[in-house]
């Protein structure tokens, strides 16, 4: 991208604002970031209080603690939401919070594992909490023509070796998701896609990773900054025909 080219995107998304979920961290830290140079404004959503320690200027005034697993706090975390956005607009929801429960010593929790609280509470964060923030904020989205972008994962359309089943499959539900609210959205003006990461270095990273690379066509973990970058671009301009699909961000594993 050239300087001139550089600039007018910027200036043409001064005025924008972003609700991110899950941005404390990994991708969501990273989006926070490739959102912020770019002249967003960037409301972040974590269960953590801003950390005193973070160099970001705004990031206390437009920070909301909210914990998506209590339903009550939900709603309260999307009226605060509403009322943040001076303009009645918002430009993109980004639904990056997931969890992702194990065992005692680590281990991957299966279907055998069967516990209704756990799940419950994957499927509350993972799922629920998109379509209850989607549907909270779209008067917001449609006055500004916004973007709503779900964070899957790969491990919604293969059985992962460390990703719970509980997890995958509220995954799964989430890709299914966006589909259904690409259709009923696309009339309103509102572009709805799904990006899935397979395997990025962040922190939640389990042991054995590295044996998982060596079956990557392109033999190396995905960084935050490219999945970042791919949520900027399907929130730009240059994707205002773009709805409805799930971009895949894992280096080929999926073939």
């Amino acid at each position: 991208m050239g300087a001139d080219e550089k600039m007018a995107d910027e200036q043409s998304t001064t005025r924008r604002t972003l609700i991110l979920t899950g941005a404390s961290r990994g991708i969501g830290h990273a989006t926070v970031k490739r959102f912020s140079s770019a002249g967003w404004r960037v409301i972040t959503c974590s269960r953590q209080p801003f950390p005193e320690d973070c160099p970001w200027e705004a990031g206390p005034e437009d920070h909301i603690q909210i914990d998506l697993a209590d339903g009550d706090a939900l709603q309260a975390g999307i009226a605060e939401m509403r009322s943040r956005l001076d303009d009645g607009a918002l430009s993109a929801l980004v639904n990056n919070a997931g969890i992702s429960p194990k065992g005692p010593d680590g281990q991957r929790l299966g279907t055998l594992d069967w516990d209704p609280d756990t799940w419950q509470q994957v499927f509350q964060v993972n799922f629920f909490a998109s379509l209850a923030l989607a549907h909270g904020l779209l008067e917001e989205l449609k006055a500004a023509q916004g973007t709503v972008i779900n964070i899957t994962s790969i491990a919604g359309s293969r059985v992962h070796p460390y990703a719970g089943s509980a997890y995958a499959t509220s995954k799964a539900a989430l890709a299914a998701l966006t589909r259904e609210m690409a259709a009923d959205f696309g009339p309103l003006g509102v572009r709805v896609n799904a990006i899935a990461p397979g395997e990025i270095d962040t922190a939640i990273l389990s042991p054995g990773t590295e044996e998982l690379v060596r079956q990557i066509p392109l033999r190396r973990l995905g960084s935050p900054e490219e999945v970042a970058s791919t949520i900027y671009f399907l929130c730009s301009p240059q994707a205002s025909y773009v709805t409805g699909t799930e971009v895949h961000i894992n280096g080929g594993q999926h073939v």
